[in-house]
C-alpha cells in the first residue's frame, strides 16, 4: 500500500550557524511538542495545526514562527518547500483508536487518516528523523498492531527504520503520570546511535510544590495547608472531547484521586480561591478548592508565560492535549544527540 509519492528535491538539511536544527510540525495543538523541541535545539520553519484557537496560541507565544490554520489531509509540500529535508517531522497526532474498537462503534478511522497523512508527508519532505506521539496503547496493544506493522511497512519502503516506546511524563520532571505512546524514526542506520532519554535523577514535584505559590496569589490564607497534604503527583490531565462536554479533570477514578488532594475535579475554575474561601473537603464539592486553566497548564509542564488562548473550555482542551513540554525536550535532545554524531551523509553541528 502507497500513501503518497512526491520526491523532495531541494536540499536544506544543514544546520544554521547557531548550530540549531530545523523542523516541520503537524497536529501542533497548543505548542507543547514545540516548545520542548525548540529547548533541545529544533527551530521550526512551519507548523501546521486545522484549529483556530490553537493557531491563535501558538502565534501569540511565538510570533516569528510559520503558524499555518491548515488540515494535515490538505497540506502539499511542494507548494511550501522550505520544508523539504528537514531535519525532523514532528507531531502531536489525534489519539488513534484501534481497529477493533472502530469496529464495534462503527465510527469512522479519522484519527487514522490524520495519522497515515502525517507518514505520507514523510515522501516529499524527507526529514532526517520522525517523531510522532500518540496514545500509549497504540504501542502495548495487539488490536493496534496493523497500524504498527503497516506504518513500519511505508517508512520502510523509503529506508527508514523505525522504533516504538513508551514514556512517562513524570520522569522528567513533569508533575503528572502521564504514559505517551512515541515513534521515532531515523533513516539508514543513524537509529542504532539513538537512545530513549533516561529518566531523570529524583521524583517529579509534587500538585502542592506545583501549585503552592499560584493558589496564594489572592490571599487565600490555607494555601499553604493545602499544598502540604497534596503532596503527590497528579494523575493524568485528559483534554476530552472537542465535540462536547465542558472542562474538568477527568474520568471518574482521576476524579476521586483529586478528591483526596481536596480538590474538585468535577469543574475548572476561572479564578484561585480569594481570601474568603473556607476549605473543607468533608463537606463535599464546596468545600473542594477547583483548579484553574493556568494551574492545570503548570502540571502539564507549561512555562507560567505561555499563554493560551480562547475561553476556558478551548484553553483546557488544548493543554489537556498536549505533550509535556519537558518530555518533548528531552526526546528533542536525543534525537539532536544523533544529528550531531552522525556520518558523512548526516549533518554536523559546528565544531561537531
Amino acid at each position: 500500500m502507497t500513501w503518497g509519492s512526491t520526491t523532495a528535491t531541494a536540499n536544506r538539511g544543514n544546520v544554521n550557524s547557531s548550530g540549531r536544527f530545523t523542523s516541520l510540525e503537524v497536529c501542533a495543538g497548543a505548542g507543547g511538542l514545540a516548545l520542548g523541541l525548540e529547548r533541545a535545539g529544533f527551530d521550526p520553519v512551519l507548523l501546521i495545526e486545522s484549529r483556530p484557537i490553537a493557531c491563535e496560541t501558538l502565534r501569540s507565544n511565538r510570533p516569528h514562527w510559520d503558524v499555518r490554520e491548515l488540515d494535515i489531509l490538505d497540506f502539499d509540500p511542494a507548494e511550501d518547500q522550505q520544508v523539504y529535508d528537514i531535519h525532523l517531522l514532528s507531531g502531536g497526532l489525534p489519539r488513534v483508536k484501534s481497529p477493533a474498537a472502530v469496529a464495534r462503534t462503527r465510527g469512522d478511522d479519522t484519527e487514522l487518516s490524520v495519522l497515515k497523512a502525517a507518514v505520507d508527508l514523510v515522501y516529499g519532505v524527507q526529514p532526517r528523523a520522525i517523531l510522532f506521539e500518540n496514545v500509549s496503547e497504540l504501542i502495548t496493544k495487539s488490536d493496534y498492531e496493523p497500524i504498527r506493522e503497516l506504518i513500519g511497512e511505508e517508512l520502510g519502503h523509503l529506508g527508514y527504520r523505525v522504533y516504538w516506546h513508551v514514556l512517562n511524563a513524570k520522569n522528567f520532571g513533569v508533575p503528572q503520570s502521564r504514559e505517551v505512546g512515541l515513534l521515532v524514526a531515523f533513516k539508514g542506520d543513524l537509529i542504532d546511535r539513538f537512545e530513549w532519554p533516561k529518566p531523570e535523577a529524583g521524583s517529579a514535584p509534587t500538585v502542592g510544590e506545583t501549585l503552592r505559590d499560584s493558589m496564594g496569589v489572592r490571599g487565600w490564607p490555607d494555601a499553604a495547608k493545602w499544598a502540604a497534604q497534596a503532596d503527590v503527583i497528579a494523575p493524568t490531565i485528559v483534554g476530552g472531547s472537542w465535540d462536547r462536554g465542558g472542562a474538568d479533570l477527568g474520568p471518574t477514578g482521576a476524579k476521586q484521586k483529586w478528591e483526596r488532594m481536596g480538590v474538585d475535579g468535577v469543574t475548572v475554575a476561572d479564578l484561585v480561591p480569594d481570601a474568603a474561601f473556607s476549605w473543607n473537603p468533608a463537606s463535599g464539592r464546596r468545600g473542594r478548592v477547583p483548579l484553574t486553566v493556568d494551574q492545570v497548564a503548570l502540571l502539564q509542564g507549561f512555562p507560567p508565560d505561555w499563554h493560551i488562548a480562547g475561553l476556558k473550555t478551548a484553553r483546557y482542551r488544548q493543554v489537556g492535549n498536549a505533550t509535556p513540554p519537558p518530555l518533548a525536550q528531552a526526546l528533542g535532545e536525543s534525537i539532536a544527540k544523533v544529528l550531531r554524531t552522525g556520518d558523512d551523509s548526516t549533518v554536523r553541528a559546528p565544531g561537531g
